[in-house]
């Protein structure tokens, strides 16, 4: 089933409107119980849940209740409530009879903006129900908002429906005190290469870190071999949520980024929930969108099915141009280390 491109510009409307109430949610609870954000409420296969993940859930779902339209009946897919029964809206719809899937991810980058450390996102995307069969890429309408720290005064907002180009995604910063929204200009780099830029593989914990070094030390080395004046001058950053990655690369602050979690710890045996999941990367389309480039590591458009639990490993280009110099590089390395 297609959906027409005024329901879907509807629909990502709507979905700003979740996000915002997500984020005024947030901002409300802080006010009155920051101190138990951190508190370990469960958990799931897909991650750790805490007490922050709880207010933005009930957020989600009584906004879903109040304002998701009846004549777009949907399943819900969201980090939190995949171990229970499906959620769909209207409330009781069986999944079989609803038109769309929309995966979720409430806060992603929690550990951070619990601790007040960074920023995190709220990240929503929407695909045509295809039941078991929906993956990544058949999402149409992408929406990612920044979730803000304490002393933050603005937050912005990203949202798309495919198709539109740069120009389709809509781009706005808000005051979060309920100030005025203005438009925002964006464009991820045009760089030809990677000096004195910033671009890293995801190395969030211990488990997996020599392995990854290894394969980025080496990842650099055949991109500028020694003597041809040394590795380039790149810098790193961790920022601990893959929505806020996609936003660095978008806007132009990094020029790549990698997640090889999902294959790391394959080759090294080690069994864990601490990847990338289908929810964490539902807002990609956006960057490529703009231009940029999102693929599987060994290249090849993102195929994962929409839930919370299967692996991820991605990496992401600020242009074409970056992707055709890394590829090559990357494939010989990840068959050196991972077989």
């Amino acid at each position: 089933m297609s959906l027409p491109g005024p329901t879907l510009e509807r629909i990502r409307r709507l979905l700003c409107g979740l996000h915002e109430s997500i984020r005024d949610a947030l901002r409300a609870s802080r006010a009155r119980q920051a101190r138990h954000f951190a508190e370990v409420a469960g958990q799931t296969r897909a991650d750790t849940i805490y007490r922050i993940d709880r207010v933005s859930e009930a957020a989600i779902l009584g906004w879903f209740g109040r304002h998701w339209p009846r004549s777009l009946p949907v399943e819900l897919v969201m980090e939190g409530i995949e171990e229970g029964s499906p959620v769909t809206f209207p409330a009781g719809t069986p999944v079989g009879r609803t038109l769309c899937k929309c995966i979720i991810d409430p806060i992603d980058g929690t550990r951070g903006l619990m601790h007040d450390k960074r920023a995190a996102w709220a990240l929503s995307a929407l695909a045509p129900q295809r039941g078991a069969r929906t993956h990544l890429g058949d999402l149409l309408v992408a929406v990612m908002t920044e979730l803000p720290t304490t002393k933050q005064g603005q937050a912005d907002q990203y949202s798309a429906v495919r198709g539109g180009g740069l120009r389709g995604i809509v781009a706005t910063r808000r005051d979060v005190a309920g100030g005025p929204r203005r438009r925002l200009a964006f464009r991820p780099s045009g760089a030809a290469d990677f000096e004195h830029g910033f671009a890293s593989l995801v190395h969030f914990f211990p488990e997996g870190l020599a392995l990854t070094a290894r394969i980025e030390e080496e990842l650099w080395e055949r991109i500028r071999p020694r003597r041809s004046g040394g590795p380039p001058r790149v810098f790193g950053d961790q920022y601990l949520t893959t929505g806020g990655q996609i936003h660095e690369l978008l806007t132009g602050r990094d020029r790549m980024i990698g997640d090889l979690r999902p294959l790391v710890y394959a080759r090294l045996g080690l069994k864990s929930a601490l990847v990338c999941h289908p929810y964490d990367i539902c807002t990609a389309f956006l960057l490529a969108e703009a231009g940029g480039v999102v693929e599987e590591p060994l290249g090849g458009a993102l195929r994962a099915p929409l839930d919370t639990t299967t692996p991820v490993a991605w990496m992401g280009y600020a242009n074409p141009r970056l992707a055709r110099l890394v590829r090559p590089a990357l494939r010989r390395v990840l068959r050196k280390h991972l077989g």
